[in-house]
């Protein structure tokens, strides 16, 4: 099973990446024990590249009359990497309009030379121009009769939750969709009950993901609440349970 950084017990904690062959794909349980026991799990991210003949959807061209029930306005406020997030709903509209909204010229990626500049640009206008994004809509966009690595169908201890215990807990073991813009974010957090999150990038834009290794998570709450005391001290006003830390 081939992997750009082999390190059996990957000590420096570094992000790993996987190209698993058609083969190594079927088993979705086998293969997350393979990567485990390379150490991916100690980064707190590993990132997997399907193989080239694997395909969740057969087209794309049918999803624009898709609804996105409830989109949201980020709006940020702070400076030197201490940032409030107001999440403001707008009202539905169609992934058509979307695709629309997010390439026009008010709201696209800018011009940039590289993935550093691109992320100097980020931080510097995080405050500018509230991305709408449209996130947490129930359902994939995989076909239903894709076996290998279906989001919404991983033969997990999560699914027997739902398939024994009749028991659905959205977001959790039910996928969600998201429909992402340029300097639309996802607050930095643990997952529920420190469950393992699973995402695929369906098309458009890559997107950019901070990491920690859990082994180092407490250290970060301890600054994140030494930043939120001095937060809520120097503004009184801004409430401190959307922060963000850049």
């Amino acid at each position: 099973m081939g992997s750009e950084n082999p390190s059996p017990q990957n000590p420096s904690c570094k992000i790993m990446t996987f190209h698993p062959t058609l083969e190594e794909f079927q088993d979705f349980g086998k293969y997350i024990a393979y990567i485990e026991s390379q150490g991916a799990h100690r980064a707190g991210l590993a990132k997997v590249i399907p193989p080239k003949e694997w395909k969740p959807r057969k087209t794309y061209d049918d999803i624009d009359s898709m609804v996105i029930p409830a989109p949201i306005q980020q709006v940020v406020t702070g400076q030197s990497g201490l940032f409030t997030q107001y999440n403001i709903q707008k009202k539905p509209m169609l992934v058509g309009d979307y695709r629309h909204l997010a390439n026009s010229e008010k709201y696209c990626t800018p011009r940039h030379q590289d993935f550093d500049d691109l992320e100097r640009k980020y931080w510097k206008n995080l405050t500018f121009v509230s991305p709408i994004y449209g996130a947490d809509i129930s359902g994939s966009l995989y076909d239903s009769d894709v076996e290998e690595w279906n989001i919404g169908n991983l033969n997990t201890l999560l699914d027997m939750v739902e398939h024994q215990c009749g028991i659905i807990i959205e977001g959790v073991n039910t996928p969600y969709l998201y429909f992402g813009m340029w300097k639309t974010t996802f607050a930095w957090h643990t997952e529920d009950m420190d469950l393992y999150s699973i995402n695929y990038l369906h098309f458009g834009e890559p997107k950019s993901w901070y990491a920690i290794p859990p082994e180092h998570g407490k250290r970060l709450e301890r600054l994140a609440k030494g930043k939120i005391i001095t937060y809520i001290k120097g503004v009184d006003s801004m409430p401190a349970q959307g922060l963000n830390l850049g």
